[in-house]
């Protein structure tokens, strides 16, 4: 299995409900680096499993989305604890949506799957990892 990997980061701000997240139930801020591993079983004539700038700017394009951004007011997260988790599950399914539809070229319809790894810290950080289709 090939593999290729392409980071950013995002800077949000966010509140969760639930006693079990403790002082975190308070609107805080946390910076998360991004990493989005595009998988697949062959890379083609040219030896690319995907196009990494087109890689790079997908991501990009998905993380500004969010970026510097209040999650708590954002339509698409309304009623939902945005946790570490929870946002790479959401990252993902954006990628594989761009896989699917050619967003990353030929290159995109071949990954079989994409891992999310969101790093809160140098300590701490959570990934969801699945298919494309």
């Amino acid at each position: 299995m090939y593999s290729l990997t392409v980071v950013d980061h995002i800077m949000v701000a966010h509140s969760f409900r639930g006693a079990e997240f403790g002082p975190a139930q308070r609107l805080h801020g946390a910076t998360f680096v991004v990493e989005a591993e595009f998988r697949a079983p062959t890379i083609d004539a040219l030896h690319l499993l995907i196009d990494i700038g087109l890689a790079k700017d997908e991501l990009r394009k998905i993380l500004a989305a969010m970026d510097y951004r209040n999650l708590d007011a954002e339509p698409q997260f309304a009623g939902l604890n945005t946790t570490t988790e929870y946002l790479a599950f959401h990252i993902h399914g954006l990628l594989a949506g761009a896989c699917r539809d050619g967003r990353m070229g030929p290159g995109g319809g071949q990954v079989s799957a994409i891992k999310v790894l969101l790093r809160e810290s140098h300590i701490a950080w959570a990934a969801f990892e699945g298919p494309v289709g």
